[in-house]
């Protein structure tokens, strides 16, 4: 019997998507994004100076931080403060290295932006929403500094968006929730910039194994995804000006 999606979407039909820009007041930029019952909070914020190691480089960097809300969750989370858990590690290296990717570092100049990715809600696919949203962001962020007249031109390259893709009774399916995270027997996420280029694939077998045959498919249904979300990012930043 195959498997029955609890809200009856298609195998690559993505969760509703939502970016609720300028949610807050005094960020740079600010984005909340909702991936179905998900939503993070992506706040963008500039400084004019580098990590120790790019100083004099004229180069420019972007980190990420990445938490989980006390309340996100039905059990509640507690905070992170001095010592955070690998996963929290894993999830906001992620974060960074996706995002850098969309910048041209040396463009930016000797400037850091900061990605502060809060999980206000999770129902499955945190890190990818952070990304995604977190692009949006990054995007407008650097669009106000060439309005202000810091940059000469946005050092934006292209845009990158991520999403996740499982293995569930043999089948690909895009954009998995909890439940559907939770019954997966292979689980990926994937990132991608301009709908077109990997930057990065994670993928697990949680039970057994998994064929290259899968391997291809899951990453042709995230391609398809990705592409989707590439498009209602750029109506949320063109929506901005």
């Amino acid at each position: 019997m195959a498997w029955q999606r609890p809200d009856n979407r298609t195998f690559d039909q993505l969760r509703p998507f939502k970016f609720e820009v300028d949610f807050t007041k005094f960020a740079k930029a600010s984005v909340l994004t909702s991936c179905g019952d998900t939503k993070v909070l992506c706040t963008i914020s500039v400084e004019d100076r580098v990590p120790p190691f790019l100083r004099d480089s004229g180069q420019g960097w972007l980190t990420a931080e990445y938490r989980m809300m006390p309340g996100a969750t039905p059990e509640r989370q507690r905070r992170e403060f001095m010592k955070l858990s690998g996963r929290t590690q894993e999830i906001q290296r992620l974060i960074g290295r996706s995002l850098r990717a969309a910048v041209d570092l040396k463009a930016l100049g000797e400037r850091t932006i900061t990605v502060d990715a809060d999980v206000m809600q999770a129902d499955g696919g945190t890190r990818t929403t952070s990304i995604t949203g977190g692009f949006v962001g990054v995007a407008i962020a650097c669009d106000r500094l060439v309005k202000e007249g810091i940059l000469e031109k946005s050092p934006i390259i292209a845009p990158v968006a991520a999403i996740s893709v499982g293995i569930i009774e043999g089948e690909a399916f895009l954009d998995l929730n909890y439940p559907e995270d939770f019954a997966a027997d292979v689980d990926f996420n994937v990132v991608m910039i301009d709908g077109k280029n990997l930057i990065e694939v994670q993928g697990t077998a949680e039970a057994g194994s998994y064929t290259r045959a899968e391997l291809n498919k899951i990453l042709d249904v995230a391609e398809t995804g990705i592409q989707e979300l590439t498009a209602l990012q750029n109506l949320a930043i063109d929506g901005s000006e």
